[in-house]
């Protein structure tokens, strides 16, 4: 039951949020304030109503169009809208009823699984806003990945030490540290840029927070989806070899594959081999 209550609030804050989101894509590649001026149409610049500013619902009700000049609002706004729902609806699940973070036994490790969820949810709100913004400008922008250290790193310090596992920290500093070192050697040598390799360690401390085998997934999956990616393009004659191909979308979607599936994943190959 608990459970339940927690993924249907975390869908609710999540369309919140990628209300909000819709607002720092546009905003922060273009160096624009997120808190002034207030919201409002890009064709007439009239103030967007507070009624006509609900997730999913308004664009609905206007039909795809300002109330008062009638231009089209993208299908953009309201996809990222639903896709914050259903991402942070599906990472409480993950959190709080397949059990990833703990249980709800005790008060300390139910306000160790809510604040480790905490850091696991800002996670998955900048993950929809880089990708989306390294997609359009081929940017990660410091003003999102920088803060992910601090916030992420205090939450999951927190769950650790509340829930009684501060040796959780061990392998979360390490995975931070050895996604930054691996991906700097790569921007060294030219095959990556240095917005990748600071987004490299955040994304390491959320792994390395999960496990060994979580950390080893998550990497290994953002080269295998972006490989993937790049042949498709190929195949369908989009690009060529020299084509640029922005891969943080593909260093967040391949760690949110572990994250999600890591361990899974992770022992099913030991297995395979007979080593697990």
């Amino acid at each position: 039951m608990a459970s339940a209550i927690v993924v249907v609030l975390a869908a609710v804050l999540g369309l919140v949020v990628g209300s909000f989101l819709n607002v720092v894509v546009w905003r922060v590649p273009r160096g624009e304030s997120l808190s002034h001026p207030a919201s409002h149409c890009p064709t007439c610049d009239h103030p967007i109503r507070p009624w006509d500013n609900i997730p999913l619902l308004s664009w609905l009700i206007l039909r795809g169009k300002c109330r008062d000049c009638s231009a089209p609002i993208a299908v953009r706004y309201p996809l990222v809208e639903l896709g914050g729902g259903v991402f942070f609806a599906v990472t409480a699940w993950w959190a709080t009823a397949s059990g990833a973070l703990g249980g709800w036994e005790t008060t300390a490790s139910t306000v160790a699984l809510l604040l480790a969820l905490a850091a696991y949810l800002y996670l998955a709100a900048i993950s929809i806003a880089l990708a989306l913004i390294d997609l359009e400008t081929q940017r990660l922008p410091n003003v999102i990945v920088l803060p992910a250290y601090l916030v992420v790193g205090v939450l999951l310090t927190a769950s650790a030490l509340v829930g009684g596992a501060p040796e959780s920290l061990i392998p979360a500093a390490i995975g931070m540290a050895a996604m930054y070192v691996f991906y700097f050697v790569l921007a060294f040598a030219g095959g990556m840029g240095f917005g990748d390799v600071k987004l490299a360690g955040v994304l390491g401390l959320a792994l390395g927070f999960l496990g060994y085998g979580n950390l080893a997934v998550g990497v290994f999956a953002a080269f295998a989806l972006g490989g993937l990616f790049a042949i498709a393009m190929l195949i369908a004659r989009r690009g060529g070899r020299k084509t640029r191909i922005p891969f943080g979308p593909w260093m967040l979607a391949g760690a949110w594959v572990g994250i999600f599936m890591g361990d899974i994943l992770f022992s099913g190959y030991l297995r395979l081999f007979g080593l697990g």
